[in-house]
């Protein structure tokens, strides 16, 4: 059987609803949103529930970005620790920095709960499992700081990895009771279902090629034809972001992560891989991530290559992880192969840009964007709403063009290409 080289695990049902909605040409609108991504979708779903009249315009179908083809992990936090973040943003702004990150996943399943959208989800934690002694120590200190602020975490004994992923080579670990995981592309499906409920017109396959400003109105066009004006726009690209803003998409590095998934494994062997539906990422400097779907197969990603996938060559490295891992599942098919397209920043933080009043974007999710983006789009479309700073956790910054941009990604193929190399001296 021929392999297709973007055969996702995640479908969308039968009935899902096509969006091509438009506000009246001519009509001033509160808020254009480009993006129908998680990020934009909360932010357009929380703007109309404050009452804003708000527009969303995706140039492809909702949840064929990497919104709705990520390994629908469910993280708190950011990549880094509250000390370093209080240190980094001062008291006040860190403060309030760590609380949001502490609430992101929180943001998710409450949603999921309160407007009882149709997505398979389990909320059993989040395991960061440590290969190393070096990455071990990472792991206490984390887990230090986050029960100081009353966290649900515990380390974990190099017994108790064991038992709980049935994964070789882990010496421990930490354990978050606050995360899990959720079927991203239902997710995703269900937030647009829930917007558009709200008021939101949301259109797919409007590819906006224009944007400008004249007597404080903003003017937008799409390849379509359609012309919007709006009080504000949202960029909620991230790493589909092209030149629109001028600079915004050189802030950024995308990058590739590829996923396989199993066939159902047999019931022996979920029984012994996360037998209680744990999500798992490792401390590798090219770190796998995997979780068990709600069919039962082992999905498992990471990076890939820079450019786009011409064969089921192109996943071999995350087949050889997987049996690294888990040796029993060599004789498991590997059904599906997928990849989607995320964002790197250089300081590995998200970023909001404001270069004109009423212009925003958001670039920048750093493995979390799940949780992340959702509670950020919250608090964008409050800032909408009310004009207060005070909104958004992280502030906003000018947009910084990463120098020599067009050489950064051969840059990064290369380091990943020997971190892959580290990685397997540490095996």
């Amino acid at each position: 059987m021929p392999v297709r080289f973007s055969d996702p695990i995640w479908q969308k049902p039968r009935t899902a609803t096509a969006f091509q909605s438009l506000f009246p040409a001519g009509r001033c609108v509160d808020v254009v949103i480009v993006g129908g991504g998680i990020m934009g979708l909360s932010t357009a779903l929380h703007a109309a529930r404050f009452g804003l009249a708000v527009q969303v315009l995706e140039a492809g179908e909702i949840g064929n970005g990497a919104s709705g083809l990520n390994g629908g992990q469910v993280i708190p936090g950011l990549k880094y620790d509250p000390d370093w973040l209080l240190e980094h943003f001062g008291l006040e702004r860190g403060e309030a920095l760590v609380n949001f990150a502490a609430s992101t996943a929180d943001t998710v399943f409450e949603l999921i709960r309160d407007e009882r959208l149709a997505v398979p989800f389990v909320r059993n934690g989040w395991i960061q499992a440590a290969h190393t002694e070096t990455a071990l120590k990472a792991s206490a200190n984390r887990d230090r700081q986050w029960r100081a602020r009353g966290a649900d975490v515990r380390l974990l004994s190099g017994t108790e990895i064991a038992t709980m992923t049935g994964a070789q080579g882990y010496l421990g670990g930490l354990l978050d009771r606050r995360a899990g995981a959720i079927d991203p592309l239902a997710y995703t499906s269900e937030l647009a279902r829930v917007a558009a409920a709200a008021g939101v017109k949301i259109a797919e396959r409007q590819n906006v090629m224009q944007i400008s400003k004249n007597a404080g109105i903003w003017h937008v066009s799409t390849e379509s034809g359609a012309e919007l004006k709006a009080k504000a726009i949202v960029l909620a690209t991230n790493a589909y972001t092209g030149g629109l803003l001028p600079g915004l998409a050189e802030t950024i590095v995308p990058l590739h992560s590829f996923q396989i998934a199993t066939a159902p494994l047999s019931s022996n062997l979920a029984a012994a891989i996360l037998p209680e539906g744990q999500a798992v990422s490792d401390s590798r400097r090219i770190l796998v991530y995997y979780r068990k779907s709600s069919d039962g197969r082992l999905v498992l990603g990471g990076r890939g290559r820079m450019a786009l996938p011409n064969g089921p060559a192109d996943w071999a490295h995350l087949e050889r992880a997987l049996l690294r891992l888990y040796p029993a599942l060599s004789d498991v098919a590997i059904e599906k192969r997928w990849f989607g397209r995320v964002a790197m920043t250089p300081d590995h933080l998200p970023h909001i840009h404001e270069p004109e009043k009423g212009l925003l974007a958001v670039v920048g999710c750093q493995g979390r964007g799940i949780g992340l983006m959702t509670a950020l789009g919250e608090r964008i479309a409050s800032y909408l709403s009310s004009g207060d700073t005070r909104q958004l956790p992280f502030p906003v910054s000018p947009i910084r063009p990463i120098p020599f941009h067009a050489f950064r990604q051969v840059g990064v193929a290369a380091t990943i290409a020997w971190y892959r190399m580290l990685d397997a001296f540490e095996r």
